[in-house]
Order: structure tokens, then C-alpha cells, then sequence
């Protein structure tokens, strides 16, 4: 065991809202080991990506910097260069088994070895590129399910990207990552240096495919589903009105977006995802029993997060590109019995690339100075906290006291399928939320506190003009400090 360099192993999921772990109190999911995390572990509930998008926000968590600082500010971005590269250098082992979505997909980024599984769904990039799911297909005669085959069936245009995975089950993305994961953890001698793993799961992101076993229950089970109004819908600034259009007539991630969906079309979307994120769940259960018969956990960091969320038709939206919380707030959970007090619950915020600081720290590896992520370890250590008595038996969390961060922000430019804008930007606080688009002069504002769904826009109120401005004023300071903090970086690693 070494107490000073523990083995650290981060799991992402692509695409996965807060609202998805019945342990943080979302009864209608079903997780059960990811609540066991929760339960033993501390998690974080006002987690905030960097990005509304893949790329950007993964760039951002193993750099440690906004994709405005990194240049990476959507998919297919050139990322070449990650911490990592320092974890290694100091004497991790460093692995990486899924989905990390660097640019290109099979750049080192530090790792020793990577096992590259991509998207489910490539079309925009990365199309012919062949990953290890896509040759363990062909190695067994299977022609992957996809948008070209998804597109041949008569209901295509009706099941917003749900569909059946009828393959058999271990060639489903997730299931396939698992196992992978599992093999080498079982297979391969056991470094001696401290091990770095990384695992990132394709789903729950779309196409939303579950294996119909794991979809039968959320069939059967009430589920909240979207509730949007003309009013709402009409208070939206025109990039995210056209980018709804656009959604619909475009079949990205095999999803024909429904302006107008029904609550059938709606249950089977949702029923689907949340399928999806069971499917996940059990492959967690399975990666922390062979790590823990491999003695991997007797000294370790189990991190589990996801890169954002998923609209599930919330606010009349498909997928991602937004700044609604749905899309911006993401779980993170971390998990290390005997080094972290566990049971616990943070409410401060932070950006979930303040894992990346925190992960180096554990690692005994200085930071740059200019990093701007925030590492979240003060936090996991309890300091700042008052003292804490041990959780109840019944596994419920307790809230403990940790300030986090004032603001966290997020932002995103013009792409292939947010088209109407050059770029977007988020400034928010825990009772504030102010989205921004350049040379623009429509926003959105929300209140938080009395609009906590984010439905009414207060960006033309008269009433909310001093806390428009002085968000605005948070933006102007935030990038002017970020362009001087960093100034040095770009020699570093470009």
C-alpha cells in the first residue's frame, strides 16, 4: 500500500446528466453501484463542465484550462497534450480503455496504452476511423448498428434516436468497454509503479440503445418527462431556436428531433437513456470487483464523472450545445474509503475540471502556476468543513460545508450544428445564470432561486438590468484574468 501515490482510476461516461443516480435522489433510476460510491464516497452536486460538448470539456478536464485558453473549443479540435503526460513522467502507469475523444482519436496524450473506443455514432468525424469495438465486430462477422442501417427502417423518423441494441450483448459499446476493462485489469501483471486508469464509457450518450432487457423495466415505469411551453419556447434566443430546427432536420447521433414529440415517443427516449445508464452501472459493479480482487483498491481514488449532460427534450432541445443546467451540471462522485471520510454531500460549486488539480495532488506532482482549474482536494480532505459525525446507517448523505467556487463558466463556438452563433458563453452563480452570445444583443438570464427549471428569460427585464451588468462584468473580468494567468502557456504546449 502506498498511502503517498495512490492508484487512481477515473471513469467518464459521455453524456450524462445529474439526474441519473438514485443515490443523489433520483428514485426512478436504478444504480446500484454507483450509489454505492455515493453512499461510501463524497459526491459533488453542483458540478459544472467547461464545455457543451465533448471534446472542449474533456480538454479541459486533462488540461486544467477553458477551452478559451486550450483553443479547443469544439468537436474535432485538435487535442494533442493532457496532464497525463506529467502523471507519467513522474512514475504512473498510465491506461486509458474507452472513449476519450482526443483529435486525433489515437493520440497518446501520455498514456503508455491506450484502447481507443470512439463514438457509437461517427459521422462528422472520424468516420472510417476503426476503433477496438469496431474491430472486435469485424473479428466476429458483426456489421455494427449505425445511422445508415437505422435509417432503413420505416420508424426511423419517430424514435428520436431509441433504438433496440439487437446484437448480442457483449458487443453492445458499453458492455465492450467493460469487459475490456475488466480483461486487462485481470490480465496483465500488476504495474509497480501507481497506477493510472482511465475508462470511458461511450454511452449513455446517443444512439440510445440498450440491451431490451435492461430497457423492459423503464418501459413499464413512470418517468418525468419533458414540459415545455409556447411561452417558454418563444422567450429563447434565435441560435438555440434555429439550432432546434436544425436538429430536425438533420439526423445527428441518429436522432430526427420532434418539434412536437408525443409523450410515447418522449417516455421510450427517456426509458431508453436511462437504460443505457443502468447497462453503465453494472459494468462500474464489474470494473471495481476485479480491481479489488487484484488488490488495486486497497490503496486508491475511484472518480466518476461524465463530460455533460443530455436535454432529453427538455427546454424543446436535443442532446447538447445549450447552457441549460441539464447540459452543463454533471455527477461527480469520488470514492476512497479510509482517506476521505465518506457519506458526504458538497454543495459548493466547481467545474468539473478541477478533478484534473486534484488528481496531480494525489500524485505528489506539482502543479503548472497557471492552471485554472481549482483542485476540489480541500474539499475530499474536509477542510474548511465543520466536524463531521459519521453518516447514518441508512446511507443517506450529508450536506457538508465547503465555499467552492463564486461563478463557474462555460462556453462554446460556431459548429456544425450550433450554426447561428461564432461563440456562446456562461457565467453562473448558485442563484444566477447569464448566457451570453457575441456581438449579440439577446442573452438569457435566469433567476434560480425562483426559476429553478431556468423557463422564464429576465435577459430584456428592466427589473434584472444590475445583476445583467454586473454578471457581464464577471464575463469581462474573468477573461481578462484568464489571458494574463495563462500568457505563458502556449509556449508550453504548442
Amino acid at each position: 500500500m502506498n498511502r503517498e501515490r495512490p492508484n487512481i482510476i477515473l471513469i467518464i461516461t459521455d453524456q450524462q446528466r445529474f439526474d441519473t443516480i438514485r443515490a443523489l435522489g433520483f428514485p426512478y433510476v436504478d444504480t446500484p453501484h454507483l450509489d454505492r460510491l455515493v453512499d461510501e464516497g463524497v459526491s459533488f452536486s453542483n458540478c459544472f463542465i467547461t464545455a457543451p460538448s465533448c471534446v472542449p470539456s474533456r480538454a479541459s478536464l486533462f488540461t486544467g484550462y477553458y477551452p478559451h485558453t486550450t483553443g479547443i473549443l469544439r468537436n474535432a479540435d485538435t487535442w494533442r497534450h493532457s496532464w497525463v503526460e506529467r502523471l507519467a513522467a513522474t512514475g504512473y502507469t498510465c491506461v486509458n480503455v474507452g472513449k476519450m475523444h482526443t483529435f486525433p482519436f489515437e493520440t497518446p496524450l501520455g498514456f503508455h496504452e491506450r484502447y481507443v473506443v470512439e463514438n457509437k455514432d461517427r459521422y462528422l468525424e472520424g468516420r472510417y476511423y476503426f476503433d477496438e469495438w469496431d474491430k472486435g465486430l469485424r473479428a466476429r462477422g458483426l456489421v455494427k448498428q449505425q445511422r445508415e442501417l437505422y435509417r432503413q427502417r420505416p420508424d426511423y423518423g419517430e424514435r428520436l434516436g431509441a433504438f433496440e441494441w439487437e446484437l448480442p450483448e457483449d458487443t453492445h459499446a458499453d458492455v465492450f468497454v467493460g469487459n475490456l476493462a475488466t480483461w486487462w485489469i485481470e490480465t496483465k501483471p500488476a504495474p509497480e509503479q501507481p497506477l493510472f486508469l482511465q475508462i470511458g464509457f461511450p454511452g449513455p450518450h446517443p444512439p440510445y440503445d440498450p440491451i431490451p432487457r435492461y430497457a423492459e423495466p423503464y418501459m413499464a415505469r413512470d418517468l418525468p418527462l419533458p414540459q415545455v411551453t409556447e411561452e417558454e419556447l418563444q422567450g429563447q434566443p434565435p441560435p438555440f431556436l434555429a439550432m432546434r430546427q436544425h436538429n430536425s432536420e438533420v439526423d445527428h447521433d441518429s436522432i430526427v428531433y420532434d418539434l412536437t414529440p408525443t409523450r410515447e415517443q418522449q417516455h421510450r427516449q427517456r426509458a431508453y437513456y436511462l437504460a443505457n445508464v443502468t447497462m453503465i452501472d453494472e459494468q462500474v459493479g464489474q470494473i471495481l470487483q476485479a480491481l479489488d480482487a487484484r488488490g488495486y483498491l486497497e490503496d486508491a481514488v475511484v472518480m466518476f464523472t461524465s463530460d455533460h449532460g443530455d436535454a432529453l427534450g427538455d427546454h424543446g432541445h436535443s442532446q447538447k450545445w445549450t447552457m441549460y443546467d441539464i447540459v452543463t451540471r454533471v455527477p461527480l462522485i469520488v470514492w476512497a474509503p479510509g482517506r476521505f471520510l465518506g457519506g458526504r454531500r458538497i454543495d459548493g460549486m466547481c467545474q468539473m475540471m478541477d478533478v484534473g488539480p486534484a488528481i496531480l495532488e494525489l500524485a505528489g506532482v506539482d502543479l503548472p502556476p497557471s492552471m485554472e482549474a481549482e483542485s476540489i482536494l480541500p474539499a475530499l480532505l474536509g477542510e474548511a468543513l465543520p466536524p463531521c459525525a459519521k453518516p447514518p446507517s441508512t446511507g443517506a448523505s450529508q450536506h457538508a460545508a465547503w465555499p467552492g467556487r463564486d461563478y463557474v463558466f462555460a462556453e462554446h463556438c460556431r459548429d456544425g450544428i450550433l450554426r447561428e452563433t461564432e461563440y456562446v458563453t456562461m457565467v453562473r452563480s448558485p442563484e444566477w445564470k447569464l448566457v451570453h452570445f457575441l456581438d449579440e444583443p439577446f442573452g438569457q438570464l435566469f433567476d434560480l432561486v425562483r426559476d429553478p427549471r431556468e423557463v422564464e428569460n429576465l435577459w430584456d427585464s428592466p427589473a434584472a438590468g444590475s445583476v445583467k451588468q454586473a454578471l457581464l462584468d464577471v464575463l469581462r473580468e474573468w477573461r481578462i484574468r484568464s489571458a494574463y494567468r495563462t500568457r505563458a502557456w502556449a509556449q508550453d504546449w504548442r
